[in-house]
């Protein structure tokens, strides 16, 4: 049986890709307010700014493309059995073959009723405008997970790193929870690696590899399929 591998992403793999990351100096909280775009409040303040915002990120992901870090777990997948959880609302690691994917704050390609979070519809790279409706009959909003809302799929990724042989963290700040606290869940006998070009505070003895997730991922990948 493979040992279990568990992959915790954040918007450090999908940089190298040219996705805009959020907290850098140059992300994109310094040109939009979080307020104004990533809430539930924001949405029925000015829905069309709301719209604009992540329609212009759905383009940006239709121009991008997987990069090393993402095809190197796919290789992993050789001898372990890999399971990526992602802060990231990309689906690079899906477009690089990843076979597991949980995505915790929800999914560009996909819309969802703004009534019932459960009615989700698939979108691909469509804009999303005012008027477009669900199968209810209300507005379609990102499939996202704003500020203020639950993260619905945290607990199935509790239950993935409780069941990890192997944690990889890559290129998250460990500052956004609840995907932050993911890592006190993995078993104290877990091999944990955190692939990041700067230093990253975590509560738990780590292999640290500082470097970007295309060369870094890879450092770590030739490590664990030598011991596997």
């Amino acid at each position: 049986m493979k040992k279990k591998a568990v992959i915790l992403t954040g918007a450090g793999i999908s940089a190298e890709s040219g996705i805009s990351t959020f907290r850098d100096s140059d992300g994109l909280w310094e040109r939009y307010r979080v307020e104004d775009v990533a809430t539930p409040e924001a949405f029925a303040r000015n829905p069309q700014m709301v719209l604009d915002f992540y329609n212009q990120r759905r383009r940006q992901l239709f121009q991008a493309r997987p990069n090393e870090g993402h095809r190197q777990l796919v290789r992993l997948e050789e001898k372990y059995d890999v399971r990526v959880i992602t802060q990231n609302i990309d689906n690079l690691h899906e477009q690089a073959g990843s076979s597991v994917v949980l995505h915790l704050h929800g999914l560009l390609t996909q819309a969802r009723s703004s009534v019932d979070e459960s009615l989700i519809v698939d979108i691909g790279s469509r804009d999303i405008r005012l008027g477009d409706r669900a199968p209810d009959g209300a507005q379609l909003r990102p499939h996202i997970v704003w500020f203020g809302e639950a993260v619905p799929n945290i607990e199935p990724a509790v239950r993935l790193c409780a069941e990890a042989d192997v944690f990889v963290v890559i290129g998250t700040s460990m500052n956004v929870y609840p995907a932050a606290g993911l890592i006190h869940y993995v078993p104290s006998a877990a091999r944990c690696y955190l692939i990041d070009p700067k230093a990253v505070p975590v509560s738990r003895p780590v292999t640290v590899v500082c470097q970007k997730a295309g060369t870094g991922v890879k450092v770590v990948v030739d490590e664990l399929l030598s011991l596997a």
